[in-house]
């Protein structure tokens, strides 16, 4: 791989990383103001920059073996461009003066499995911009920029979670999120457990489409309902006089948002993991967002000793899965559920914790 050094025949003058994320619990609550409870990942990206000579921006994206130039008149072609370019935007928007950069880009978070990737681009490139410009925003301002960039240039009507999760999360312990208030706790993990996250091998193809789909019908659901948001509701039953499909959409966030709550309570991984376990059957029956891959890993996964409880993790129609394991087994767990999983033509890949090399 490049260095910043080979590509723009320098050095960087200030540099930032950020993680990936999974999220445990609260899948698709984070729109409808509710409760989520995500755990950053090993993986991160890296943004190193410098300013430049010239008049125009610089980015060498180093996985992608990409170099694009552009300037502020216009948003460049290139996608992951268009992440930068919205920071970018955000910066200036606060009337901070940014000169012309060279901007190298690394990361080993992966791209398209719910675990947020194009957050950690945009959480890194702001917390360099900090480092950079010496600017006074906290890591809150951090995720607030990040999701605005994401909304406004790279056209996904997100929530605040993932930016959240990438700005505030550490590695080994849980973040408690309520998405109106903004009220966070960090948590440990359930005692005598960790974390195993596997890659179906599915690339999300209806994700995003999908994605603005459920939030409509929440956001029909919560007005039927008459409330603000599906955060207001707190009986599942509630929802039963509403047409199909927004009963079901709305039961399985009120009740996704009652197994936040209760798994905020220092339960034991037992407990825990039953939670995933109903996340998951709310997922694909009430939500509908899983498909028979992700259906088939979490059931592998629930089939192996050690595992207290298994779920997709991110909006679903493929990507990862996570699974809630005893200490120290979630490396042969995770070797074995990818050898049963893969005899069936699958191509799955653990991603946490690390593959051995």
């Amino acid at each position: 791989m490049k260095t910043f050094a080979a590509i723009f025949g320098t050095h960087p003058t200030a540099s930032a990383e950020a993680p990936g994320r999974v999220n445990l619990l609260g899948e698709h609550t984070d729109y409808n103001d509710g409760y989520v409870l995500p755990t950053a990942i090993p993986q991160s990206t890296h943004v190193l920059l410098r300013p430049n000579e010239g008049n125009i921006f610089r980015v060498y994206a180093a996985n992608l073996n990409q170099f694009i130039e552009f300037n502020m008149a216009a948003m460049p072609e290139e996608h992951f461009g268009h992440y930068i370019y919205g920071c970018l935007r955000q910066i200036e928007e606060l009337r901070i003066d940014i000169p012309k950069l060279d901007i190298y880009i690394s990361s080993n978070v992966p791209i398209g499995l719910g675990l947020s990737s194009s957050a950690a681009l945009e959480v890194a490139m702001l917390r360099a911009l900090r480092v950079l410009l010496s600017l006074s925003l906290d890591d809150v301002q951090i995720a607030q920029l990040a999701q605005r960039a994401e909304i406004d240039y790279a056209g996904v009507n997100c929530g605040l979670m993932d930016q959240m999760a990438s700005s505030l999360a550490s590695v080994g312990h849980m973040l408690f999120l309520d998405m109106r208030t903004l009220e966070r706790q960090k948590l440990p993990l359930p005692a005598g457990a960790e974390i195993l996250v596997l890659d179906s091998g599915i690339i999300r193809m209806l994700a995003g489409s999908k994605y603005n789909e459920r939030r409509a019908e929440c956001e029909e659901a919560a007005r039927l309902l008459g409330v603000p948001a599906l955060r207001d509701v707190l009986d599942p039953s509630l929802t039963d006089p509403l047409p199909e499909p927004l009963c079901r959409r709305a039961r399985h966030v009120i009740n996704e948002n009652n197994r936040v709550l209760r798994a905020r309570e220092n339960i034991s991984a037992e407990k825990f993991g039953q939670l995933m376990n109903d996340s998951h059957e709310s997922l694909r029956d009430d939500y509908e967002v899983s498909i028979p891959e992700l259906d088939e890993l979490v059931s592998i996964l629930r089939s192996q000793d050690g595992v207290y409880g298994a779920r997709l993790t991110g909006a679903g129609f493929g990507g990862a899965c996570v699974a809630l394991c005893e200490q120290g087994a979630a490396q042969h767990i995770g070797l074995e559920t990818l050898r049963l999983y893969n005899q069936a033509g699958h191509s799955g890949r653990m991603l946490v914790p690390r593959p051995p090399t």
